[in-house]
């Protein structure tokens, strides 16, 4: 009790954890062991209840954050992740040249949630900015060309690659509805072999896909399109790309490929965020947004249920962070 004011006062220890009950370094091995493992399965191994290793793992993740320091960004990557079904978004921005999420918010994947993250980070920092890396929905194209107007804009190449992607898949429900009887058998169950990359094939996928491919001139020459176009971002000059692009476009003609001749306007409409990655400046890598999202993915996956957003903004901030 203090003599002074009367009042009972405890001594602060600065080796104790948020919960008193525990040291600072077991809050951070169960943090590190969260990691790697569920809270659930964490809880079990150290006999301690759910809610105690979710509490010692926030700590450990807010250390994390403080040790890493405010972000100023020169190159950033724009994505939205969806938390929870019935069109839930959450976006995430990047870092890209210290490869980590830099922040995590927003109600939806609005312009106002866009702008959400911009004042965060402040008038200062975001003139800084010089690339911005997203696909293609207006909303953020729009509030990034308004804060930060010095960045060049750059349209993820696995975004544009996924909508050719969906492209392809169109072409083939069209022709397994277009064929009856014994010519679907060729189609049937080769969406995966025709989307994927033919390197990242099993040798039974190759075989199947030669097959198909043998079977159905359509779809052997989308497959062949879809392919080649990955070319479009190997060119260092503008003009080449835009060559290359054109001549893509043109072998179009007398296919009867709607969903491509569509995508084909669309790259078009978005020429300008595409032919960005031509100048040395902006040669970033593309697939760090990407890759963040599978991780999130299956941190989302492993904490099924789990409905505290601020333990999903901490999880994802950090998931990039070293250990402490």
């Amino acid at each position: 009790m203090c003599r002074h004011c009367g009042t009972v006062k405890r001594e602060q220890l600065d080796f104790l954890a948020d919960n008193p009950h525990f040291t600072k370094r077991f809050a951070f091995y169960v943090g590190r062991r969260c990691r790697q493992a569920s809270i659930r399965d964490v809880a079990k191994e150290l006999k301690l209840d759910w809610e105690t290793v979710k509490t010692l793992e926030m700590q450990y993740m807010r250390a994390q954050l403080k040790r890493a320091g405010t972000p100023g960004p020169r190159a950033i990557g724009i994505d939205e992740i969806s938390v929870r079904k019935g069109h839930s978004y959450r976006i995430v921005v990047s870092d890209l040249v210290r490869k980590r999420p830099i922040w995590f918010g927003g109600e939806d994947r609005s312009e106002a949630s866009m702008v959400a993250f911009y004042d965060w980070l402040g008038l200062k920092k975001s003139r800084k900015i010089k690339l911005a890396v997203m696909d293609m929905w207006k909303p953020f194209r729009n509030v990034t060309k308004d804060k930060a107007p010095q960045a060049a804009i750059l349209f993820d190449k696995f975004h544009i690659m996924r909508h050719l992607g969906e492209a392809l898949d169109k072409v083939r429900k069209a022709e397994y509805a277009r064929l009856s009887g014994k010519d679907r058998r060729f189609i049937k169950g080769q969406k995966y072999n025709l989307l994927s990359r033919h390197e990242n094939l099993t040798l039974e996928g190759k075989r199947s896909l030669k097959i198909l491919l043998a079977a159905n001139k359509r779809l052997n020459t989308a497959y062949v399109l879809k392919e080649a176009f990955g070319q479009l971002w190997d060119y260092g000059r503008e003009g080449w790309a835009r060559r290359f692009f054109d001549n893509w476009r043109a072998s179009l003609k007398w296919q009867r490929l709607g969903p491509y001749e569509r995508f084909a306007d669309m790259i078009d409409r978005h020429w300008d965020g595409i032919a960005a990655y031509c100048k040395p400046e902006n040669k970033v890598s593309l697939g760090f947004v990407e890759g963040l999202n599978n991780k999130i993915r299956v941190f989302q996956r492993r904490a099924y249920g789990l409905r505290d957003d601020e333990y999903l903004r901490l999880k994802v901030l950090t998931c990039m962070l070293p250990p402490l």
